[in-house]
């Protein structure tokens, strides 16, 4: 698995979370559109043509937000502003670990370097599972510290650049998981098809 192929997938989301405060507070609907075009778009460029679970997660918190936005008022513009993008990080972590026993979202990207035949085996479920898992928690988190800057109202001015708890939270943080979770998703796989290798194979059984 390309740890860059799975960072892009969460483009749209990255994209959202970027633009939703770099102009003012009606930009969030628009950044909510912007977001949902890149879901659509990323969509149809894959083989087969058809969501993703991880298409899916962010589609669903996108469209709400880009309706509500338009539709709504300042007061509502306001508000989103301010809870939106911590909105879209928990519902995301929240929603992919929600389906890790059923549908871990990092399989498609493992089935482009896995042969088909590898697909349904205990070791490639396992190493999906654990990664799915992983990358949930790791949202999650960046979900949490998102919540954390719209509760104490650390939001920069948009001049001035972010104060030291918006750095801190929106960006140091994120960042220092995101660079574990690039190296882990790297290492991890090599190490369960290791363990795997190693176990002797069961004994044949006596005539």
């Amino acid at each position: 698995m390309k740890p860059l192929s799975l960072i892009l997938g969460f483009l749209p989301w990255i994209a959202f979370s970027f633009l939703a405060h770099r102009i003012a507070a009606d930009s969030v609907a628009w950044s909510g559109l912007i977001g949902v075009l890149l879901v659509l778009g990323t969509t149809l460029t894959q083989r087969p043509v058809r969501p993703s679970v991880l298409t899916v997660g962010m589609l669903i918190p996108l469209s709400m937000i880009t309706v509500v936005g338009f539709v709504g008022g300042p007061d509502v513009d306001a508000w989103l502003y301010q809870w939106a993008v911590p909105g879209v990080g928990l519902f995301l972590g929240l929603y992919i670990l929600a389906l890790v026993p059923f549908a871990p979202f990092t399989e498609r990207f493992a089935r482009q370097s896995t042969p088909r035949a590898y697909w349904g085996s205990p070791t490639f479920n396992r190493i999906n599972r654990v990664l799915s898992a992983a990358w949930g928690l790791a949202i999650a988190v960046m979900g949490v510290c998102s919540l954390l800057v719209a509760a104490l109202d650390l939001y920069g001015d948009g001049v001035g650049g972010p104060g030291t708890g918006e750095l801190l939270l929106n960006w140091v943080i994120p960042i220092v998981v995101i660079v574990g979770m690039v190296k882990f998703t790297t290492t991890y796989p090599a190490k369960v098809r290791a363990q795997a290798r190693a176990v002797p194979a069961a004994p044949a059984p006596a005539a």
